[in-house]
């Protein structure tokens, strides 16, 4: 019955498609955070195209209420996915409204309380499904124009899609109207609720660029924004179409479940890349922020019909987010990245065996690969046919859904390029073709000192050692010399000595971070200079030197320790957590430990995001600090909706629960937790 069913209704879809065109939607919506529910009434523009008796609305969950067509009752009913509306549709123009609620366990997230004055709301659809939370379309072939207008505590902002048409006041509360004027795919649409300010920039062509941030961060900004300007410049300027939307907003949030995502006019980022000047040496917004923009033309403008042409929205994005970063950081580093993504391609190819042109494809294949068959397609075509054959399939195919052939009949109005040996080698085959991105990449001087010190890996040092020294001491581009840091790892430290202290003496920041990371023990010799990089500009070159040193040199560490009392890290507090921890395990100072370990509790706790809570948890565990408050805590974390955080809670628990007195400890712990603690906790205990 269940797969009849299904079929049923996949038929109707079908039918629907080809019956019924979708033109616009409107929604009023209201935000409970308290009950963690939405709920408004919608109203739906379509044109029957073809009789039809059934139509349907994806809708995860969700209970309705007067439902009208055309202003008159009409006959619904829901199956906890769908909205059906059963009539016998007569062609021509129609109107749908109804009111409803939901109560989504995903799409749409709720970070941090009102209580605790850190409240964000936010929304991620790709990958989870709008109809989660908006009464909408998960198939990504059905485009529409949405209009939200959503009321909200005054205290905080409302960001959605589109422009802020209007936004008014009634007692406490705000009503923000945003608007859409082009069709789009149900997935991009956004909200994001919190408490922001915003600075605004305008491209050369005149779009506002909206950048918003907390007010705590304000310091931040410039740091994280730094090229946002400038990227969307070059990107509107090297795609050749003119950015598709009226305003193009960014907003970082807590707890993203990715780097970020680009919902039209509206990119979401995880909060992690906002980051001061010293962060930005190691954790900047520079990529993403180029890749989710690239994505306002190749995914929101063109949509890939299906999984099997993903590749048309992240390699393309990935792609072109490379070329922007050419334009600001230089042709070594676009070149190095290219040998970077063909390695890590190149490596993958020996397990993964599904290729490009596959829904089941990795991201690696999507992201990368997909990146480096359009450098391969650029370089065969040549720039101006590869600039033109690009312009013309995002104009052709606006606000439509595209596949790999689309893309292809453009490619051959400007070329003759043998395209089937193209998508044979590039994207139908699982391997990596290594004598065509050698050739490409042999022309750039750093990526052929790159590959041929790969060659030398396996040769003895003393083979290498000269050509090293020279190479570290010259001017070549810093990823040559931190490859030949890296490829130093398993050698003596006598044998070595002298070759990490000329990369120490180039004073790059990764190349020096490549010496801490690989030096496997400090000899007492090298101390002095292992020493030097906590002084470092970098978060990462000081956390690993700071726990190295401490580890190695235990009589020291009360210098350490008051040298790096006031570090603080990133925004996930990485350096004063590994403080914390190092502080509280030493006996070589006079602190007041009770203070410290429940600073380091604190971190643990719901206050905040998940990265800072895992690396205190960590923390606390390694220093056998298991009391009811990490415990829960750590069943806490099964329920996050941070996969990896919420993975680290279960795995850690069952290592814990092989040990009868944690059990006993976690049976204790249970009835104070909440209901889907309880069940996560259980089900654990049961297995």
């Amino acid at each position: 019955m269940k797969y009849f069913f299904l079929f049923i209704y996949s038929v109707v879809f079908a039918q629907q498609t080809k019956s019924v065109d979708f033109k616009s939607v409107s929604g009023q919506l209201a935000i409970n955070p308290s009950e963690k529910s939405v709920s408004g009434a919608v109203k739906y523009y379509f044109k029957v195209l073809k009789p039809i008796d059934t139509l349907k609305i994806d809708a995860q969950n969700m209970t309705f209420s007067e439902v009208e067509m055309n202003e008159k009752k009409i006959q619904f009913t829901t199956n906890g996915k769908q909205l059906l509306l059963i009539y016998q549709f007569k062609k021509g123009n129609n109107s749908l409204t109804f009111e409803y609620k939901a109560i989504p366990k995903q799409t749409l997230y709720f970070v941090g309380s009102e209580a605790t004055h850190n409240l964000q709301i936010w929304t991620q659809g790709q990958g989870k499904y709008t109809s989660h939370w908006f009464p909408s379309f998960d198939d990504v072939n059905e485009k529409l124009i949405f209009n939200l207008e959503v009321v909200f505590d005054s205290k905080y902002n409302v960001i959605s899609n589109g422009i802020l048409n209007r936004k008014w006041d009634n007692n406490n509360s705000t009503y923000w109207e945003y608007r859409m004027q082009k069709p789009m795919s149900s997935y991009l649409l956004m909200l994001a609720i919190g408490k922001f300010d915003k600075k605004t920039a305008f491209s050369k062509s005149g779009i506002p660029l909206e950048m918003y941030y907390e007010p705590s961060t304000s310091h931040n900004f410039e740091s994280t924004y730094r090229y946002s300007k400038p990227i969307f410049d070059f990107l509107e300027k090297e795609i050749g179409v003119k950015y598709p939307w009226k305003i193009y907003k960014q907003i970082p949030v807590h707890d993203f479940l990715y780097a970020g995502m680009e919902n039209t006019s509206a990119t979401l980022f995880s909060s992690r890349y906002f980051v001061d000047s010293t962060g930005f040496e190691d954790r900047n917004y520079t990529n993403v922020n180029a890749h989710e923009l690239a994505h306002q033309w190749f995914g929101d403008l063109v949509t890939a019909e299906s999984g099997k042409h993903h590749w048309l929205q992240e390699g393309f994005a990935t792609y072109y987010a490379l070329l922007a970063e050419k334009e600001i950081y230089g042709e070594e580093y676009f070149y190095s990245k290219l040998y970077d993504y063909s390695q890590q391609v190149k490596q993958a190819a020996k397990t993964d065996t599904i290729p490009v042109l596959n829904a089941k494809a990795s991201s690696l294949s999507f992201y990368q690969k997909g990146a480096w068959a359009l450098h391969v397609l650029h370089e065969g075509i040549g720039e101006k046919a590869f600039r033109k054959a690009v312009k013309n399939f995002l104009k052709k195919h606006s606000f439509q859904s595209v596949n790999t052939q689309d893309f292809f009949d453009d490619i051959k109005k400007v070329s003759n390029y043998d395209l089937d040996n193209f998508s044979k080698v590039w994207l139908e085959s699982s391997q990596f073709n290594s004598y065509i991105y050698n050739d490409l990449l042999y022309k750039n001087k750093t990526v052929h000192l790159l590959i041929d010190i790969a060659k030398l890996r396996s040769k003895p040092l003393s083979e290498k050692k000269e050509f090293f020294a020279e190479t570290l001491q010259s001017d070549v581009y810093f990823s040559v010399k931190e490859a030949i840091v890296y490829q130093l790892k398993d050698e003596t430290f006598e044998d070595k000595k002298q070759l990490l202290l000329l990369a120490m003496a180039t004073n790059n920041l990764q190349v020096r971070q490549a010496v801490a990371a690989t030096l496997n023990a400090i000899p007492e010799e090298f101390r002095e200079q292992y020493e030097s990089l906590l002084d470092d500009k970098s978060y990462q070159t000081q956390e690993i030197a700071l726990y190295n040193l401490c580890q190695d040199f235990p009589t020291n560490q009360i210098i350490y320790l008051e040298k790096s009392k006031k570090w603080i890290g990133y925004s996930d507090y990485n350096l004063r957590i590994l403080w914390l921890y190092l502080a509280i395990a030493t006996n070589t100072l006079e602190l007041d430990k009770k203070l410290l370990i429940n600073e380091l509790k604190n971190f643990a706790s719901a206050n905040y995001d998940a990265s800072s809570r895992q690396n205190a948890l960590e923390k606390l565990l390694d220093l056998d600090l298991k009391d009811d408050f990490v415990l829960k805590n750590l069943v806490s974390a099964t329920t996050h909706h941070i996969w990896q955080f919420s993975k680290f809670g279960r795995d850690t628990i069952r290592t814990l629960l092989k040990n009868p007195e944690m059990r006993v400890a976690f049976e204790r712990v249970l009835p104070g937790l909440n209901e889907k603690e309880q069940f996560q906790l259980k089900r654990l205990l049961k297995e």
